[in-house]
């Protein structure tokens, strides 16, 4: 049960494992057992890993505690923490205070909140980008918005049901304000998106590169969206609008690797990035249009060589 559980079990499990008190108090006497929170023990160590410490946190608030805010952020991968303290989210008048965990009471956690990871009970990631709101800046709360889009694990809808439950509480309205920048991508369209780039490109001095070139591949062939063809460099701005399905994603993946294997140096860029972070881009276009192509080194060194 403990190696189910992250090394930690209950005292209420152990009970029901058919343990009586004084068996609890030999195990722990002899080391076999260690107290973490109040009737919440580690199995055979003391040692608990990042995982197991938020189980041991959930299971001392009881059947209804989850993981939530920073530690749930940090759970789900989208928003990493050293916190000594874990926060747990539970219903009002349920459990009480412990040491080391931070408990949030809570009135309106539906049945759509709740999740798992590595069966630890959490928020789900769109509850926890709700709760995150009230706690963090709108920088950081951004941050953890695009970490989560970039591990397919945003869900919009979702999120918009979550804010829906939750009017009139702090955070909010700052996450509201996080979804429509983030919002502003999929109005561009495909037209808008080239304007944008060659813009970007004219304004940096950057070779105005062709757009939308059909490139010919040994067994097929692909549609890239802006092509310099002597250092062979494929620039693709990837917009909600057009990249937004796993079918797609996939996709796009398969293009890459295609043109990689071409002898193409493919780059991505976000609508957030060419639109917010223009310098950036096109320092790291500048970079990649000044290093040889090892195909067109190697055809020089061919000719060289015969003369």
């Amino acid at each position: 049960m403990a190696e189910g559980q992250h090394g930690v079990i209950t005292l209420g499990q152990l009970r029901g494992l058919g343990f009586a008190a004084s068996s609890v108090r030999s195990r722990i006497a002899a080391g076999r057992l260690h107290h973490v929170h109040e009737s919440v023990f580690a199995v055979g160590h003391p040692l608990l890993t990042r995982r197991g410490r938020y189980m041991a946190a959930a299971l001392a608030c009881g059947t209804a505690g989850l993981i939530s805010h920073r530690s749930a952020a940090d759970l789900w991968g989208v928003l990493p923490t050293s916190r000594a303290l874990v926060d747990v989210i539970s219903p009002p008048r349920t459990g009480r205070g412990r040491d080391r965990i931070s408990v949030h009471r809570a009135s309106n956690l539906a049945s759509a909140d709740v999740a798992s990871v590595d069966a630890i009970p959490c928020t789900t990631v769109s509850r926890t980008l709700v709760d995150l709101g009230a706690i963090v800046s709108k920088r950081t709360l951004e941050r953890a918005c695009e970490r989560a889009e970039n591990l397919r694990l945003f869900d919009l809808q979702a999120t918009r049901e979550v804010l829906a439950r939750s009017r009139g509480r702090r955070g909010v309205a700052r996450l509201r304000s996080v979804l429509a920048d983030l919002g502003d991508e999929p109005a561009f369209t495909r037209s808008e998106l080239e304007r944008r780039f060659i813009a970007l490109c004219r304004r940096h001095r950057l070779p105005t590169p062709a757009v939308n070139v059909w490139i010919e591949l040994p067994e097929d062939g692909v549609e890239a969206d802006f092509l310099w063809a002597d250092p062979r460099v494929v620039a693709e701005a990837d917009s909600h609008a057009f990249h937004a399905s796993r079918r797609a994603f996939e996709r796009d993946r398969l293009r890459d690797q295609m043109l990689a294997a071409a002898g193409y140096r493919v780059v991505r860029f976000t609508w957030r990035q060419i639109v917010d972070r223009g310098p950036e881009v096109a320092e790291t276009l500048r970079q990649l249009l000044a290093r040889d192509d090892p195909a067109s080194a190697n055809s020089r060194a061919r000719r060289t060589f015969a003369v």
